[in-house]
């Protein structure tokens, strides 16, 4: 496996391929990898010729009372993960590798982006797309994947490359979750014992709602009431950021499931804000994608 650090080094090699015609596969991180990512390299793995990992801790995606400082990394044990998942290369640049000291230069997508975690964190999706965008640009794959935890992110990302004619396909695969149901993140080393025991309550509300709208409940503000008052008595430790019922790839909310339709939420931990999202209705989901 290679590791790169410049920006140039990693073009220069992508360009190559890309001349060749080798079919190469982008799977972008900041890094601290779980068994999340590795599922993310291991579907790349089987599509792609070559694959490329990023691991990169961005920091245009922080607002200036977020975790940045905290976010965990620990860049040996990403490599070794990488290399055991096939890699074929590592590119891990530092922020002033792909950020130059000029004026900023922004990519958004301001109508998909204050929804949801854009509420509370309103520049996180331009750090987001912004970065890549740079990133399909440096690595130039075919098709790049993303974990589908992140379904908000996802969402703005397909319709960003649809909007900019980028020429690669995104793919996003299922969330990887522990043996309890508490979806993989990087950020659940910052929970303390007892968060962790009830942030696992994240994704019991989700899955209650879900066999609430397959029992026949329709009505969204009635199954996010019951939603948010499960949380309120098995979290104690938590803080409810949102939680919402939307159309899956509009992101646009909904009053009433009669058709495709999703659930996310997000909580706040003392040190961690967890996300968390579910398909209702999950047999009319279709991904016109």
């Amino acid at each position: 496996m290679q590791i790169y650090h410049s920006p140039l080094d990693l073009q220069v090699t992508a360009w190559k391929w890309r001349s060749q015609g080798v079919n190469v596969g982008l799977v972008p991180t900041m890094g601290y990898l779980h068994q999340g990512h590795v599922s993310l390299m291991k579907h790349a793995r089987d599509r792609a010729n070559k694959v490329i990992v990023s691991l990169f801790v961005n920091p245009t995606q922080f607002g200036p009372n977020e975790d940045l400082s905290r976010y965990p990394r620990d860049f040996e044990h990403d490599v070794a993960v990488a290399e055991q998942a096939g890699v074929d290369v590592l590119f891990a640049p530092t922020p002033l590798d792909m950020y130059d000291d000029g004026s900023p230069v922004w990519v958004d997508v301001p109508d998909m982006a204050l929804r949801l975690c854009g509420k509370t964190r309103p520049t996180h999706f331009r750090g987001v797309t912004t970065v890549v965008t740079k990133l399909l640009m440096l690595a130039m794959p075919q098709f790049a994947v993303f974990g589908e935890k992140d379904w908000q992110q996802l969402q703005i990302l397909r319709r960003m490359v649809s909007a900019l004619n980028i020429p690669v396909e995104l793919i996003g695969c299922p969330i990887v979750r522990e043996a309890d149901g508490l979806a993989l993140s990087s950020r659940n080393v910052n929970l303390a014992a007892e968060e962790r025991r009830q942030a696992v309550n994240i994704y019991a509300g989700l899955t209650m709602a879900a066999t609430r709208v397959a029992d026949g409940v329709t009505d969204v503000s009635q199954l996010v009431a019951d939603v948010q008052a499960y949380y309120e008595r098995s979290m104690s430790l938590g803080r409810i950021d949102y939680l919402e019922v939307f159309h899956p790839f509009t992101l646009q909310p909904l009053a009433s499931i009669t058709g495709p339709a999703r659930i996310a939420a997000a909580v706040f931990f003392e040190k961690a804000r967890l996300i968390d999202n579910m398909a209702l209705n999950n047999d009319l989901l279709s991904d016109p994608a």
